[in-house]
C-alpha cells in the first residue's frame, strides 16, 4: 500500500526514491486508464514533507500540523454556556 485518496486529494508515499518513482508511475497510469486527469498546476511531486488532512507527514513520521495546534491555542476562554 502506497497511496491515500481523500475526495480529490491523492497522496503517494514511499520509503525510497526508486520505489517512489515506481509508485508514481503506477498511480498516474491507473488515472490515465480510468480517464481521470490531474491539473498539473495543483500537483506537487518529490516532497520530503507534506501537509495532508491536518497532519504533517515526513520520513520522521506523522504529526499534527503546528498551524492547527496554534489555532486551537489561540481560542479565547468561553464565558458562557452558549460559547462552549
Amino acid at each position: 500500500r502506497f497511496v491515500v485518496v481523500f475526495i480529490d486529494d491523492i497522496l503517494v508515499y514511499s520509503k525510497t526514491e526508486e520505489e517512489h518513482e515506481e509508485h508514481l508511475k503506477i498511480v498516474l497510469e491507473v488515472l490515465r486508464e480510468k480517464k481521470l486527469y490531474a491539473k498539473f498546476s495543483k500537483c506537487e511531486f518529490w516532497l520530503r514533507e507534506v501537509s495532508f488532512l491536518g497532519h504533517v507527514i515526513s520520513s520522521g513520521g506523522i504529526a499534527v500540523d503546528p498551524a492547527k495546534v496554534e489555532a486551537v491555542q489561540e481560542w479565547g476562554t468561553p464565558e458562557s454556556v452558549t460559547e462552549i
